[in-house]
């Protein structure tokens, strides 16, 4: 009698419990992938843990044993082109502007995922504070800062591929579960290697790098993604969006601890104001959509 409310408490955790894990791990590659850039570029860098990432999840979920429909063909190859764009934009910005201000202007694309997909009056207030929390940490009411504005246009423009993320994963991920960020990554690596190849040309293959790479390709990439499968084929778009208020605040974090960047009065108080908005969605949000066999 009592295994029905614990097995959806578990349900409901599960997802919630992924997308976090998910955000943690890309944030602590992101700090092993600027140690990158000066070695091998940002283009470079996006290449490497691509393609590592592909081989990790490919050996790991053997995506040949299920073979995607001719229906779900084309939202599974917009996957993956969208997430190469995704990843060699945000490098390209990470390259110029900070790791905390990169993330709060990328999330701009599952902000506005959330703010589209809201129904009540309660989901608009988290979304709300949200916003007054990306605000307080973009950098553009910090006139002291001078920011790269082609840094701030890449880290936009990856906020827009960050948001059809959302809706590509959900639609492949309907019949392919997380099997789609295996196939999703290995079109993104092809994608991405010319990229990598043009700009760093065999200094991807130096003995040095590899493994700096290996922790590039797990921590951004095979892990994250296969764990944000398993949180967007399990829960709403609302709520995804919203809980990514975090991104900004673990990305300001890792830069502190990692990266040395100092946070300001007004960036700890958007850090606040995004971590109490997450979980506000989180507490009062539907309950998820049951996971497609």
């Amino acid at each position: 009698m009592t295994s029905t409310p614990i097995a959806a408490a578990e349900a409901k955790g599960l997802p919630i419990g992924a997308l976090l894990g998910a955000m943690v791990s890309i944030q602590i590659g992101a700090t092993f992938a600027k140690g990158l850039f000066p070695l091998i570029g940002a283009n470079g860098t996006t290449a490497l843990r691509l393609v590592v990432g592909a081989l990790m999840l490919a050996a790991v979920l053997r995506p040949w044993r299920v073979r995607p429909s001719r229906a779900v063909l084309p939202w599974l190859i917009a996957y993956g082109v969208n997430l190469a764009a995704l990843n060699l934009l945000f490098y390209a910005a990470l390259a110029r502007i900070p790791l905390g201000v990169a993330v709060a202007l990328e999330f701009s694309g599952p902000l506005l995922v959330a703010t589209l997909s809201s129904r009540r009056a309660t989901d608009f207030v988290w979304v709300v504070l949200a916003v007054a929390g990306i605000l307080l940490l973009s950098p553009f009411i910090h006139s002291g800062s001078a920011l790269d504005p082609i840094g701030v246009m890449l880290a936009l423009a990856a906020g827009g591929c960050w948001a059809l993320y959302i809706v590509f994963a959900q639609k492949a991920g309907a019949e392919l579960g997380s099997q789609t960020t295996a196939y999703g990554l290995v079109i993104a690596a092809a994608l991405a290697l010319p990229f990598g190849l043009a700009e760093a040309g065999t200094g991807l293959i130096a003995p040095a790098i590899l493994v700096s790479a290996l922790l590039v390709g797990l921590f951004s990439s095979a892990l994250p993604f296969w764990l944000e499968m398993v949180a967007l084929t399990r829960m709403p778009a609302r709520l995804y969006g919203t809980l990514t208020c975090l991104e900004p605040a673990l990305g300001a974090l890792a830069g502190f601890l990692f990266l040395h960047e100092i946070l300001s009065p007004l960036q700890c108080a958007g850090i606040a104001a995004v971590v109490v908005a997450a979980f506000g969605a989180a507490l009062t949000t539907r309950p998820p959509v049951p996971s497609p066999e």
